[in-house]
This record gives structure tokens, C-alpha cells and sequence, in this order.
């Protein structure tokens, strides 16, 4: 009896540990006015913390109207609208990264956006910011929140005013997730910045990244975890797999130095594409969502070609 009750009790430890871990990686704690200037303290990162912090201080600054919505399951979410000078503008619709805030991972994005004549929302994803939630879910529940988010800026400006997502990290994982669902026929392009294939995907490579043993096992303990405690399932959705049933166009960005979400996924989400008019931006030397900050040139040559590309389609 006692040799049975060991690997019980090993099991029931595993499982609480990885519970645990779901809750501690799901679960977004109340944002603190210095947590919008947060960087990763890496020599990737130290170059571009100055200039940073000014753009971000300028991002705060500009003028913006608070809006919000009600999501699928009830939530307020809250986004950032920057309206143009022409009520007939396209509108750039920014879903920022994992525990992170919009005005930083948009300090560039957000310039260029209002600078090209857009209007912009500025996003907070679900239970970020001012949007309530307790739990992000990796871009599964947020797929939908986006789909709402389009449908809202397609009755606020109207049906032919063209609509582009615009996705960083996790936020790019959510946009792509996003391109199958039954979203306004005025979305015409998606912009998807170092995004990951999947939540399984992601969740699998930063556990071997950190040389934790039988990742695949730790996952599926979390993944039961997130369903069990947070309402959701990690395995529901993939980038891949709504890519292959969209024709939307897609431009993906990706440093090839990124050592949070390979690059590879940013291929592997090109390759499914089912989109007549894709393309892939791979920016040498660039770590995660430093593509901006290292290559602004090629950053913003590629999004004006895609634009322009985008613009009469659809």
C-alpha cells in the first residue's frame, strides 16, 4: 500500500505545482504607474531603455478618448481611441504583449499610427489596465475580445472604413488566432509582430528554454490547470490553424535574436497562411519586439508597403 500511495502523492504534487504555475502565469496583478516603463533588465534591452522612456512619456501625453466594450463573457475592457483629423480614416486596432501595457509596446506604433493619417485604439487586453479580468488566457479568450473590438470600430466609424489589427507578441499570437473568426468585412490587413504559434507552443519552448524536465507533461498539467481554475483551454486555438482558413493579408515581423519566441514561428505562421498577399519581415540582430527600436527603416518601409498593398483589397 505504501508503494502505491508514493507516486499518488508525487502526482497530486505535480498537478499542484502546475496549477499553481497556471495561476501565477495566467493571473495579471493590478498595474502600477511604473510598470508602463518596465524593460527586461538584458543587454538586448539596455541600448534602447532611454530613448524608451521618452517614448513612452510621449505616447501618455497625446490626448485620447476612453472607450469600452463588453466582452463575451462579461468583462468591461477598455481601449484608447486617438481619433484623425478625417472621420473617414482607417482605423489601426493595437493588442499589446503577455503582461505588458499598450502605451509601451505601442510607444513607437502609436506615433507612427496617428502620424500616418489612422485613427487608433489602443487596446487593454483583458485584465490589464483598465479592462477587468483576473486571468489572461494567451490569446484564446482574447481572439474574441478583438473580434468585438473590430465590430465596435466598424459601427463607431462605419462598414467602409477599412480596419487593420495590430498585434506584439502575445498580442500578435491574438490577432492571427483572431483571422478566422467572423470578423468585419472592412478588416483588411493583420500586422503581427514576433507572435507565437500557439499557447502550447510558447508555453513547451520557455519550459525547455529553462531546462524544465518533460515539458510536454508539465503542459498538460497546465493545461488542465487553465481549465479547471481559469475557464479556458490552452489547446482550443492556434495561429497555424486560423491562418490556414483567413485570406486576410498578413505582415509578420520577427527578430531573429529573439529569445522569447523564436522566430521560427513567425515562419511556421507565414507557411500556413492562407493569404494571397503575405510577407514575412525578418530583422537580423533584433530580440523580442526590438525589430522597431533596431531597424525602423525596414520596420516602416514594410508596414507602408503593406498598407498600400492592403489598401484597395477587400
Amino acid at each position: 500500500m505504501k508503494l502505491l500511495i508514493i507516486p499518488a502523492a508525487a502526482g497530486a504534487l505535480a498537478l499542484a505545482v502546475s496549477c499553481i504555475a497556471v495561476l501565477f502565469g495566467c493571473r495579471v496583478p493590478p498595474r502600477r504607474e511604473e510598470d508602463v516603463f518596465f524593460m527586461p533588465d538584458d543587454e538586448q534591452y539596455a541600448p534602447y531603455r532611454e530613448q524608451s522612456e521618452k517614448m513612452i512619456r510621449a505616447a501618455l501625453a497625446v490626448p485620447y478618448e476612453d472607450v469600452f466594450i463588453t466582452s463575451f463573457d462579461g468583462l468591461r475592457l477598455h481601449a484608447k481611441l486617438y481619433t484623425a483629423a478625417d472621420p473617414k480614416a482607417p482605423v489601426q486596432i493595437m493588442m499589446h504583449g503577455y503582461k505588458s501595457a499598450a502605451e509601451r509596446d505601442f510607444c513607437g506604433g502609436l506615433r507612427e499610427g496617428l502620424d500616418g493619417g489612422f485613427n487608433v485604439l489602443l487596446v487593454d487586453q483583458r485584465a490589464h489596465g483598465e479592462s477587468e479580468g483576473k486571468y489572461l488566457s494567451f490569446g484564446i479568450n482574447e481572439r474574441f475580445d478583438c473580434l468585438y473590438w473590430a465590430n465596435y470600430a466598424a459601427e463607431r466609424f462605419g462598414s467602409d472604413v477599412k480596419i487593420y489589427l495590430y498585434g506584439i507578441s502575445m498580442g500578435a499570437a491574438t490577432v492571427l488566432m483572431a483571422s478566422d473568426l467572423p470578423l468585419p468585412k472592412s478588416v483588411s490587413g493583420i500586422v503581427a509582430d514576433c507572435g507565437y504559434t500557439s499557447p502550447r507552443d510558447i508555453i513547451i519552448s520557455v519550459l525547455r528554454e529553462h531546462h524544465v524536465p518533460a515539458a510536454r507533461l508539465i503542459y498538460a498539467l497546465a493545461r488542465f490547470g487553465a481549465r479547471l481554475f481559469c475557464g479556458f483551454d490552452l489547446s482550443s486555438a492556434s495561429a497555424p490553424d486560423a491562418l490556414r482558413r483567413s485570406t486576410i493579408p498578413v505582415l509578420l515581423i520577427h527578430g531573429d535574436d529573439d529569445r522569447f519566441v523564436p522566430c521560427r514561428m513567425s515562419r511556421e505562421n507565414y507557411e500556413a497562411s492562407a493569404a494571397q498577399h503575405k510577407r514575412l519581415l525578418i530583422v537580423p540582430r533584433a530580440g523580442h519586439g526590438l525589430s522597431y527600436m533596431l531597424d525602423r527603416t525596414a520596420y516602416l518601409t514594410a508596414l507602408h508597403e503593406f498598407s498600400e498593398a492592403t489598401f484597395q483589397r477587400r
